[in-house]
């Protein structure tokens, strides 16, 4: 499957309307970034069940600022809408795999959870 470009017009549809989705924050400017990109497409190519995503941080700054990105390439990861993985930084190709397994194997009852009593705490 290809990656989605995700724009603040298709963000909500598209994070909405699947229950695993990968975003790669990103710019064309940023050398790690280029590193990742290979990386990435590589994963979306191993994970055809999985939507992977990308969002251009100078293009989309709106987007960028509501998840107050600092640093890219930021990989998050949301599973039934809920951010279940963010973290800065260019992953090799073995700690990307080992991150989308960890997320795969997730107890989505058990996080919406901690969630609630988080927000309740």
């Amino acid at each position: 499957m290809s990656t989605i470009e995700l724009t603040k017009d298709n963000f909500d549809e598209v994070v909405s309307g699947n229950d695993f989705v990968l975003i790669d924050f990103w710019a064309s400017w940023c050398g790690p970034c280029r590193q990742f990109g290979p990386v990435y497409e590589a994963a979306s190519e191993r994970h055809q069940d999985l939507v992977f995503a990308k969002v251009d941080t100078e293009a989309q700054q709106e987007l960028a600022a509501a998840f107050e990105i600092r640093s890219i390439p930021t990989l998050m990861i949301v599973r039934d809408k809920v951010a279940v993985f963010a973290q800065p930084g260019a992953l090799p190709e073995a700690a990307l795999e080992d991150v989308i397994g960890q997320a795969r194997n997730l107890d989505m009852d058990e996080v919406r959870k901690a969630v609630a009593a988080q927000q309740a705490g």
